[in-house]
């Protein structure tokens, strides 16, 4: 029997407090074997944080909301928490299981202030999708026109400081946080801001028209349009526009000269929102994105919308440069620029650069096309990434540029998934050299 979704602010303090108390307590027990000189071998620490990242990962999976788009994000970094959680957090970004749909009818009616029936000629009751702090509802309306309908889960919003704050403290108590206070409180500051307007669906009717404006000269490009009469805070209706989820694009209806284009289509819209709009599509999991065998790339889901300072792009560019060109002491200014690279910190040593800068350039160092498909530089970056906690007192969190960070992983995964087959180097120098 499935449980009972978990929507008041009460239930989510009780629920999270008794993960963190069971998160501490293991941390603790740690803590005492090692002082009574019994440290946990490779293996037992291991063992030990994978046990923890699968409790923390099961709760976030249940509460879903605030706590759940944190993991999706912790899930995606490798720089702030043990390889083990990522590991476990990867759980977090699938498909959450539904929210029951009697508990979707009446958020759709407080909100719009009529019955489902007069404000649609159907709605479906299996979900189209189900993610962390909403899911979405196929229907049509009375004039004919076929939508989806955004629905937020009640208590959500309510619950995010709350949420965020045990998340906090889990990770905390549980030894996970192996960074400065200062890094911690901009981390999750910049993460609570991005939240707040991922749970405003008017803000991301804003966003939407936005991006249609953006891209209104690239035909390839197809983002809903907002049905205004439909919407409000906590439920957003679009225009629904269909197309392949990554795993339905196959050999069967996509050639590999199509899929290249959407790979080189791919890079070219997110080059042109970092560098051209300075404003960024900050969500860039699969399930966000959807491909036509004519090439078209459908994308959906803008709550999550980072808008870059300009000094910020300028810095990213620059270092990109600077690491290109193998100038390590201008890459490492640059880093202190973007807010990286701790100033006042010793330089660090160019061999360590040089070896994330050889990691990294892979797909844009050779002239003949890069075959993402049989890519293996995420297995490479996991490799190294123990050298990251070896260089904590120089580096923190990139704030201003997490959400960068992101979007390039979660293309780099839909262009390895796709199989595309491109070379990026001329065109990523255009960018770059304007």
């Amino acid at each position: 029997m499935p449980k009972k979704p978990v929507t008041s602010r009460r239930g989510r303090f009780l629920k999270l407090a008794g993960m963190t108390a069971s998160v501490a307590g293991q941390y603790a027990g740690q803590r005492a074997r090692r002082l009574l000189g019994q440290p946990d071998s490779d293996q037992q620490r291991r063992d030990h944080y994978t046990k923890m990242a699968e409790q923390i990962t099961d709760t976030l999976g249940e509460l879903k909301g605030a706590v759940m788009k944190v993991g999706q994000i912790a899930s995606q970094t490798q720089d702030f928490l043990p390889p083990e959680f990522s590991e476990a957090l990867q759980k977090l970004q699938k498909e959450a299981p539904p929210m029951p749909f009697e508990v979707i009818l009446a958020q759709i009616e407080a909100e719009l202030g009529q019955p489902v029936g007069e404000l649609f000629e159907y709605l479906q009751e299996a979900p189209y999708a189900a993610a962390s702090i909403g899911q979405v509802h196929r229907a049509r309306l009375h004039d004919g026109t076929d939508v989806i309908v955004k629905v937020q889960y009640p208590g959500v919003d309510e619950s995010c400081d709350s949420d965020l704050q045990q998340l906090r403290l889990a990770l905390k108590l549980g030894g996970l946080l192996k960074m400065p206070r200062d890094s911690v409180d901009q981390l999750f500051a910049e993460i609570r801001v991005r939240l707040k307007e991922e749970l405003d669906y008017e803000n991301e009717a804003r966003n939407l028209e936005l991006f249609r404006e953006f891209h209104r000269n690239d035909s390839w490009v197809v983002i809903p349009a907002v049905i205004a009469s439909h919407s409000t805070r906590r439920v957003l209706t679009l225009v629904l526009e269909e197309g392949d989820h990554v795993n339905a694009v196959t050999p069967a209806r996509y050639g590999q000269e199509t899929i290249n284009t959407i790979g080189h289509r791919i890079f070219t819209t997110m080059a042109d929102q970092l560098f051209r709009f300075q404003c960024i599509h900050g969500d860039p999991h699969a399930g966000n994105f959807a491909y036509r065998p004519d090439g078209t790339i459908v994308m959906y889901d803008f709550g999550c919308v980072k808008k870059l300072r300009p000094e910020i792009v300028a810095a990213y560019r620059n270092a990109l440069i600077a690491a290109l060109e193998e100038d390590y002491q201008a890459l490492d200014r640059h880093l202190i620029d973007l807010g990286a690279r701790i100033e006042g910190q010793p330089a660090v040593d160019e061999a360590y650069y040089a070896m994330w800068r050889d990691i990294l350039i892979q797909p844009f160092e050779s002239a003949t096309p890069y075959r993402f498909a049989d890519s293996t530089l995420h297995k490479a970056v996991a490799a190294k990434t123990s050298t990251v906690f070896q260089h904590l007192e120089s580096f923190q969190p990139p704030v201003e540029s997490i959400f960068i960070d992101r979007m390039i992983a979660g293309h780099y995964w839909m262009l390895k998934r796709l199989g595309v087959e491109a070379n990026f180097r001329d065109a990523l120098a255009a960018y770059l050299h304007p």
